[in-house]
């Protein structure tokens, strides 16, 4: 199976290092190249075509926001991480309007960093709850709610809470296969886009290890996750 070859994008070389030590332990994670800036990460996207990158958002040169926009327009189907230790609403609107998958913080525990690429790179989307409730209020405000799919607000979570790792998130999706939903109704009861649940789904039935609907819900009742 391919790795997912990610591009770090920070002008702080002690961050590059960390990140890049600890993405290279991961067996299906390769990392193509360290960028300082903007400009840097566009050369290394026509060189090495990342499927993901972590992107810092103040730095020379090129930021991160216009590095997103001009790489979104070039290369669509390199998915775009937004990684940073600034909490204003406004670069992270910026960054998404521009086509950007996710936001996290720096200070963010190096296993969900790893989780958060692993579902960006399936096709979800990665937004922390506090910045999904700020983007929706900066969007009711500013009348653009209407040209925006708020499905792709997909609030981070990532934390474990059973045997087999699925993330709170998953656990939701899993609860609403068992009541027999169709991916549609899913979609619609959880705010999600239809791809997004199919790539749940098929998550959930790789970490339990079966075929099928039936299957998943019964291990999921006799396993404990969901309640008998």
């Amino acid at each position: 199976m391919p790795k997912i070859k990610v591009l770090i994008v920070d002008d702080q070389e002690l961050i590059l290092e960390s990140l890049n030590i600890v993405l290279e332990m991961e067996d299906d994670i390769e990392v193509v190249g360290l960028a300082k800036n903007g400009e840097e990460a566009i050369n290394y996207c026509e060189r090495s075509q990342p499927d993901i990158i972590l992107m810092d958002i103040n730095m020379p040169i090129m930021d991160g926001v216009v590095a997103t926009e001009k790489i979104k327009l070039r290369f669509p189907l390199t998915k775009i991480i937004i990684l940073t230790s600034y909490k204003e609403v406004e670069y992270v609107l910026a960054a998404l309007s521009h086509g950007a998958e996710g936001y996290l913080l720096k200070a963010i525990h190096p296993k969900n960093l790893i989780a958060g690429i692993r579902v960006v790179h399936t096709g979800g989307t990665l937004i922390s709850p506090e910045m999904a409730d700020k983007m929706i209020k900066s969007m009711m405000k500013s009348g653009i709610s209407s040209t925006m799919d708020t499905r792709a607000i997909e609030p981070e979570l990532l934390e474990k809470n059973n045997e087999f790792g699925l993330s709170t998130r998953e656990v939701e999706v899993l609860h609403k296969l068992a009541l027999g939903l169709r991916n549609q109704d899913i979609a619609k009861v959880l705010y999600l886009s239809e791809g997004t649940v199919k790539n749940y789904i098929s998550n959930i039935y790789s970490k339990l290890n079966v075929k099928g609907r039936r299957e998943a819900a019964y291990k999921a009742r006799e396993t404990g996750i969901l309640d008998p």
